[in-house]
């Protein structure tokens, strides 16, 4: 992305501007160094006027200067991840998923750290989206009194590494409430803190990143879709 910003330059980098305009179009593109004679000033200023303006380089700041097509600099890994999560986004999971929510009375959100946050955040979907009755909590020990057989508890994961469930899973067979964890990362280990699992993606994060440090996005994106299809139906 690029954002060209005239209102940054002061009055010698404007006149630069103005000169180095009137001199493309008159002549094919130019070097650096014939900019800065242009401009009356030096290279090294080009340089600093170009990064100002809002461009990475002064090929980049040339090709704008002539209509051209500017090139991209590297997408991050995390965009790229992103990109193809959502190629191959399952819709089929969030139909399976409303069907879950619709089936209980009342849901328990839960997430430790930062999924604590999604957790909260979906809480204020359902409540101000929909007519479904959403409890988000921040420890476990809130858990165990507000849940019951017509309840389910969500779980917000990204690798379900950081903690174990286990105690919460126990704590909900024993009052007969379902719980559902919604991970991102596939981790067998999952599969017995559970009664169902909600794998998102198939692409990892970095395992140099601890887990609190781990991107929530994609749980954000597979809310809004959760929401969009509840209010399109509560819509019709």
């Amino acid at each position: 992305m690029i954002q060209v910003d005239l209102s940054n330059l002061n009055e010698l980098e404007r006149k630069i501007y103005n000169r180095l305009l009137e001199h493309s179009k008159d002549n094919p593109p130019f070097r650096i160094n014939e900019a800065a004679e242009v401009g009356g000033c030096s290279v090294s200023k080009i340089s600093k006027y170009v990064k100002k303006l809002g461009f990475d380089n002064y090929k980049q700041y040339i090709a704008f200067l002539y209509g051209e097509k500017i090139s991209n600099t590297p997408e991050s890994d995390e965009l790229t991840r992103i990109k193809k999560f959502i190629d191959d986004f399952d819709t089929i999971l969030v139909d399976e998923f409303i069907k879950l929510v619709n089936s209980h009375k009342k849901m328990i959100l839960f997430g430790y750290g930062p999924s604590g946050i999604c957790a909260e955040y979906f809480e204020y979907k359902l409540r101000t989206c929909s007519n479904n009755m959403a409890i988000a909590v921040s420890d476990e020990g809130s858990i165990a009194s507000m849940i019951d057989e017509n309840s389910l508890l969500i779980i917000f994961t990204v690798t379900g590494t950081f903690k174990s469930f286990e105690n919460i899973y126990k704590k909900a067979q024993e009052k007969n409430c379902e719980v559902v964890i919604i991970a991102e990362e596939y981790n067998t280990l999952l599969f017995n803190q559970c009664d169902h699992i909600f794998w998102l993606s198939k692409y990892d994060q970095p395992d140099y990143l601890e887990p609190y440090q781990k991107s929530r996005i994609i749980f954000y994106i597979f809310i809004e879709e959760i929401m969009r299809k509840i209010l399109d139906k509560k819509l019709k």
